[in-house]
């Protein structure tokens, strides 16, 4: 798919930048005429995936974490997070509703779940060592019948 528009940005996986990660990314996305619902599953998921890296990926560390947005044809929009951070052994189980290792900070262990229910499609890969990359796609102006 031809992407129309794209915005790229790195940060430090500081708690604080999870806010500016999913304003910018709304920010950005905003030029297709998002719906209110829209700007709240998008916020929401990137808010998901940066805390997942920065709670997870880097356990207590900071790192980069490393964003792209791409604005695609067929008023489609392609989210990309990744971090170097010390990766997923298992992506199957990782994923698995309530499944989370840092049960001692009282996470729920519901990232992928909420990130895979606001976005269209999700995909994770991870190398142990190596870092996370989450690709989220969404179309938007698309009517769900009710």
């Amino acid at each position: 798919m031809k992407t129309i528009n794209e915005m790229k940005c790195t940060f430090p996986s500081l708690s604080v930048n999870e806010a500016y990660a999913r304003t910018a990314v709304t920010a950005f996305a905003a030029q297709l005429d998002l719906t209110i619902e829209e700007i709240a599953d998008i916020r929401t998921a990137v808010s998901e995936a940066v805390t997942n890296a920065i709670v997870h990926g880097y356990r207590g560390t900071v790192g980069t974490i490393e964003l792209c947005v791409k604005l695609l044809e067929g008023n489609e929009v392609y989210i990309r997070i990744k971090d170097s951070g010390c990766g997923i052994p298992d992506v199957a189980q990782a994923m698995e509703p309530l499944y989370t290792t840092a049960a001692a900070e009282e996470r729920a262990g519901l990232g992928f779940a909420v990130m895979e229910s606001f976005m269209d499609k999700l995909s994770v890969k991870s190398k142990v060592g190596r870092g996370t990359t989450v690709v989220m796609r969404k179309r938007l102006g698309v009517t769900v019948p009710v």
